[in-house]
């Protein structure tokens, strides 16, 4: 896509087009020719998740970020404004969404607010899921955004964090099993998202071990791939990292031949999925029968919904199932007697325990270099003032987002323009907003760019005898 592109291509609008939510998900997903038997946009649901972002704040300045260089002088979104995105999600892709709150980390929101969001997500008839660095997501509030209706919660730990004291993927495992038993025994489904480098590339197989591992908690380990966008100080991946690569890594690490290509979560070249089930530490493939995987598929609709907070409900649903479509109990039973005599021994050996744990392959764009097709198919949205639009659309032009003042309705009949860098209403549109950075809003590449001038600053031993110079101002860079 080029410049002019991007630049016109907005958020999706609430239209009355006179299509459900699904149809119009199917509409985009046929225009590409994409709407096929291993497709669940379009067919299981309207979109797959939405980024709802409460905060622009991070406690990490990672090498590889997607948020803007803006992000850390912007003020939090007020709470209505939230509820107000909030509603306009449930009108355009209806109950059942999957909405990830997230940021930023949306725990440096107020704690009440962040209650307050999760619960009116919930009350909305959508899944709310807590995406998080984990670091001030503490048990016990972990246990009350269980009590106000959080279903999932993903950590995001790896290298391009920097965290203190740890130099490889393995030695970050010590902070995962932190996470992991921070949220042991709640109702949760426990994600971990990974980003992929050419830093810790080749220690995919061992964290895929450390998730097979604790499979009896962990549900689903995410990886990342490389992007060149936001304000992160690496840019393009290496050539070696892609969905193919990142695929075998897994493989290699679960021991198994698991396959990514039975079914379609959008664009194929956006995402990966696969499906496994643990026994004695041991993994099997769901999805090996890429054929019956498929026929599956296309008997399961939008309304068929598994709540991943209950095995039990989980198991009902599936029997129900097969209740349902006598027509697929041969191919079911010989599944299952094939899945049967392949785990025996294992499960035995596992007392009948077994887990389930699924994989994710996230390819994400270069912010210079989108393509209109996948764009266009896109199944991760972020929610803007404007509506919600695709994620690597939003990553290429963020501060087009951020840096405009949001119109709200504070009193009956009157508007006013909420200010993102002052937290102030207006009672007029506020002209172009500039951003004068810290030392403490200064984050990725503003922050080098900071250090590089603070640097060229210092005066050198020859200089310092000579008549001072104007005082430079290194604490401000204009975005």
């Amino acid at each position: 896509m080029s410049k002019k592109e991007i630049a016109e291509y907005g958020p999706y609008q609430q239209v009355a087009d006179g299509l459900t939510p699904l149809e119009r998900a199917r509409a985009r997903m046929a225009k590409h020719n994409l709407m096929n038997k291993g497709q669940h946009m379009g067919h299981r649901w309207a979109i797959g998740c939405v980024s709802l972002e409460i905060t622009q704040r991070c406690n990490l300045d990672c090498t590889l970020c997607y948020l803007s260089e803006s992000a850390e002088a912007v003020k939090d979104i007020p709470i209505e404004e939230i509820f107000r995105r909030i509603d306009q999600l449930r009108a355009m892709y209806g109950p059942n969404t999957d909405i990830q709150i997230s940021g930023g980390d949306p725990t440096l929101r107020k704690r009440d607010e962040l209650m307050a969001i999760v619960r009116y997500v919930r009350d909305s008839g959508m899944r709310p899921s807590l995406f998080t660095n984990g670091i001030k997501a503490t048990r016990d509030m972990l246990e009350e955004l269980v009590e106000n209706g959080l279903v999932d919660v993903a950590f995001h730990v790896d290298l391009t964090q920097e965290r203190k004291g740890y130099v490889t993927e393995v030695e970050l495992n010590e902070v995962r099993a932190q996470y992991i038993e921070r949220a042991r025994g709640l109702p949760l489904s426990i994600f971990f998202n990974t980003t992929v480098y050419d830093g810790n590339f080749h220690e995919i197989p061992a964290i895929v071990d450390f998730m097979v591992k604790n499979s009896d908690v962990v549900r689903l380990a995410s990886f990342q791939l490389q992007a060149d966008t936001g304000r992160g100080v690496l840019t393009q991946r290496d050539f070696m990292i892609t969905q193919q690569t990142v695929a075998q890594q897994i493989r290699d690490g679960a021991r198994c031949d698991i396959n990514f290509d039975a079914m379609d979560i959008g664009h194929s070249k956006c995402n990966k999925y696969a499906m496994t089930l643990v026994a004695n530490d041991k993994v099997h493939d769901v999805f090996y029968d890429t054929n019956y995987v498929q026929k599956v598929l296309q008997t399961m609709d939008h309304s068929m919904v598994f709540d991943r907070q209950s095995k039990r409900q989980v198991i009902e649903n599936m029997a129900s199932w097969v209740i349902k479509n006598p027509t697929l109990l041969p191919n079911s039973l010989k599944w299952l007697a094939n899945k049967t005599k392949d785990m025996a021994v294992d499960v035995v050996k596992a007392k009948g325990k077994v887990n389930k744990l699924s994989f994710f392959i996230h390819n994400f764009m270069d912010a210079c270099h989108l393509e209109q097709e996948r764009v266009d198919s896109c199944v991760f949205m972020v929610a803007t003032a404007e509506g919600p639009i695709s994620m690597c659309l939003n990553n290429a032009k963020r501060d087009d987002y951020l840096l405009k003042p949001i119109p709200m309705q504070v009193e009956e009949n009157t508007i006013k323009f909420w200010n993102p860098l002052t937290g102030q209403f207006h009672d007029k549109m506020p002209g172009k907003l500039v951003v004068q950075h810290t030392r403490k809003t200064a984050r990725g590449r503003t922050r080098e760019k900071l250090e590089a001038e603070r640097l060229a600053a210092r005066p050198t031993s020859s200089s310092a005898k000579a008549a001072p110079a104007a005082p430079a101002n290194p604490e401000t860079a204009e975005v």
